[in-house]
């Protein structure tokens, strides 16, 4: 019998699971697809880095929004700055004037040195949907020729020796290799069973299940492939076509062969 506190405590618990923080609500956020090396600098960064800077400028009915990289995100950890990656970008703004999006996420709590996943929370609701693009300058020309040459460049590659290795001990054949030959032999030497003692196995199997494919038979029944088949022609059809291509099934005159043996 449970207890009547016990029990409304752990309702309360899963109540509050299931609750949702509503409390940023009316808050308006933009939702922004960014290149991959802007979303690498960011994860690498210190929390209360400066990430860039917007600068929104309006020229007649059209708005221009440009966003350029904080110098803290472009530095080597050496103190020297990055020149290989674009620092000025432009937002493309899309229409979501027929979409409604949200941001949702976890409340961290905080257990001793552990955090977990706590209560969801509505971070806001989305006002302005875009893509953050490089612009077309030496900088981003210079980043995508590096990253067409790198794609281009094979996995392996040869190269010339000037002299022999002698960490490298070559071998006469592979684990794999000799480990497959030991399981296509042992396969060979397989013993024959009686033919009556396979033909029970193979009732017993399909009293459990109507269609097999040949490699599940041969586990079940232990047999030889070729010795195998010519008993499963005998008391099955091979279907051939789908829904249950490249499996075998009993004879319709096999399939209750129990209630005959019965009626028998």
């Amino acid at each position: 019998m449970m207890d009547s506190e016990s029990g409304s405590s752990h309702k309360r618990q899963k109540t509050a699971e299931r609750d949702l923080d509503c409390s940023n609500a009316s808050r308006g956020v933009w939702l922004v697809k960014v290149p991959k090396y802007i979303s690498s600098l960011w994860e690498k960064s210190q929390p209360l880095s400066e990430a860039g800077r917007l600068k929104i400028t309006r020229n007649g009915g059209k708005t221009d929004i440009t966003f350029s990289l904080s110098d803290d995100m472009l530095k080597n950890t050496d103190g020297s700055v990055k020149t290989d990656l674009p620092k000025e970008h432009r937002f493309v703004i899309s229409n979501i004037a027929h979409q409604t999006l949200a941001v949702f996420g976890y409340e961290n709590e905080e257990n001793g040195n552990d955090s977990k996943p706590g209560k969801l929370v509505l971070g806001g609701h989305v006002l302005q949907k875009g893509e953050c693009r490089p612009l077309a300058d030496k900088r981003y020309m210079d980043l995508k020729r590096d990253m067409i040459l790198k794609a281009s460049q094979p996995e392996r590659q040869v190269k010339q020796l000037s002299k022999a290795v002698t960490s490298f001990k070559p071998i006469s054949d592979h684990k794999h290799n000799i480990e497959y030959e030991q399981k296509k032999k042992a396969e060979g030497r397989k013993a024959r069973d009686d033919k009556d003692k396979v033909m029970d196995m193979l009732f017993a199997a399909f009293e459990k299940h109507q269609y097999y494919n040949i490699k599940d038979l041969e586990k079940i029944t232990k047999q030889p492939v070729p010795y195998l088949k010519e008993i499963l022609k005998e008391i099955c059809n091979y279907n051939a076509k789908n829904p249950h291509k490249s499996t075998w099934e009993l004879k319709p005159e096999y399939r209750h062969y129990k209630a005959s043996e019965a009626a028998e």
